[in-house]
């Protein structure tokens, strides 16, 4: 019984990782020619790019260094500090304090309605300090996304792969659209965020003022 478990936790492993290889080449695939996308249409696929960052499906984990989550509960509208005085601490997942797998489970089911805690296929965590986005301008969010330094040492098609792997994992990205019966979402869908990503990338990454 016991190799049996080990074979089949090792054949889950290396399905995974397959699925993570694939998807990240459907990140290539998605990318387009540098200099096929005008300015002008650039920046307003970040205008698209930027209502999705900003939204509190997105934001409320991109918090700073204070490692303090924030979240908007069903049926309110502003973002607000998490209740029950969860601090997600250096590690930013909450270990040094009640980590926050505690509530949020590692899982790939679909979201249960609110008030359910939300899930997603990787452990649950904030993102790292160097993505701020809550309390941020657009501009200023802008300006991280396309800086290598402060956003995992990604070009434009690294951060279309970044985006087809957190897929993969059924991760936090297109959960954002998938939160469970009773919860806000971002505009349009994941592939239309990917579509903006792309045609952002190929414009140069342009920036409002």
């Amino acid at each position: 019984m016991r190799i049996t478990l080990i074979a089949l936790t090792f054949a889950s492993s290396s399905i995974f990782a397959l699925m993570g290889m694939v998807l990240a080449k459907d990140g290539a695939k998605d990318t387009l020619p540098p200099g096929s996308v005008s300015s002008a249409e650039g920046l307003q696929a970040w205008k698209r790019i930027e209502a999705v960052v900003t939204h509190p499906r997105c934001a409320n984990c991109h918090v700073d260094a204070k490692a303090i989550p924030i979240w908007t509960p069903a049926g309110e509208s502003k973002p607000r500090v998490h209740g029950m005085n969860i601090h997600g601490g250096e590690s930013r997942i909450g270990a040094e304090t009640i980590p926050c797998s505690t509530c949020h489970v590692t899982s790939t089911t679909p979201n249960d309605p609110a008030p359910a805690p939300l899930h997603a296929g990787i452990d649950w965590q904030l993102a790292p300090v160097e993505f701020i986005w809550f309390g941020k301008s657009g501009a200023e969010i802008c300006a991280q996304l396309k800086d290598p330094e402060r956003n995992g040492g990604r070009d434009a098609a690294g951060l279309l792969e970044h985006l087809r792997h957190d897929a993969s994992l059924s991760g936090f990205i297109p959960r954002a659209w998938a939160p469970g019966a009773g919860r806000t979402t971002p505009p349009g869908t994941f592939e239309d965020h990917v579509k903006d990503m792309a045609l952002w990338g190929a414009a140069g990454q342009p920036c409002p003022d």
